[in-house]
């Protein structure tokens, strides 16, 4: 199990080091990167969400069941990944457009194997919201989505099925971004 974990962080690190420089980014979905497609995948639609159980901003266990009976945007991201790092800030805009509106869900899961107290110091030093916090030390969602790129953002359904998956990072304030957040309202 541990070689299994160890070459899926592997393949991350890999994905997340190879996207393309900044002023390339804003190209279309789809493009290549690293043997995948950065963009929009909705080849899962209606899948059910994993029962991966992760860890909370409190440390406590939780799975993406908790969230069903409202969309969920699910982030999976790491604190080596430069794009992730540059994406954080804007889903942190997003969960507070959408704090009092209960209209969406928003939640980052940290794919760090390291200790929640370090991830913790980390997002703190670069002033990045609360709702980064949740943490998955195993890698379990990364596993069960077959996540081979981070950053990797996938839309539940208010029922937990999957809308759409997202492979690279977006502006998540962007235009872009809300066209695809409306497909679930």
């Amino acid at each position: 199990m541990r070689v299994i974990l160890l070459f899926l962080a592997l393949l991350a690190i890999v994905g997340c080091d190879r996207q393309k420089p900044d002023a390339q980014q804003g190209e279309a979905a789809g493009t290549p990167v690293a043997g995948a497609k950065r963009g929009i995948d909705r080849s899962h639609f209606g899948e059910a969400a994993p029962k991966s159980v992760f860890h909370d901003p409190d440390g406590e266990d939780i799975s993406l069941k908790e969230f069903r009976g409202v969309p969920v945007l699910v982030n999976l991201w790491a604190s080596w990944c430069a794009p992730c790092i540059k994406e954080l800030p804007t889903l942190g805009k997003l969960e507070d457009s959408h704090a009092l509106d209960g209209q969406l869900g928003v939640i980052a899961v940290s794919q760090d194997m390291a200790p929640k107290a370090s991830v913790d110091a980390f997002l703190a030093n670069k002033q990045i919201n609360r709702f980064a916090a949740f943490h998955d030390p195993q890698m379990g969602l990364s596993s069960a989505l077959s996540a081979q790129i981070l950053p990797t953002s996938v839309l539940y359904d208010a029922q937990g099925r999957e809308v759409w998956r997202y492979v690279g990072d977006l502006d998540w304030t962007g235009a872009e971004a809300a066209k695809l957040l409306a497909e679930v309202r």
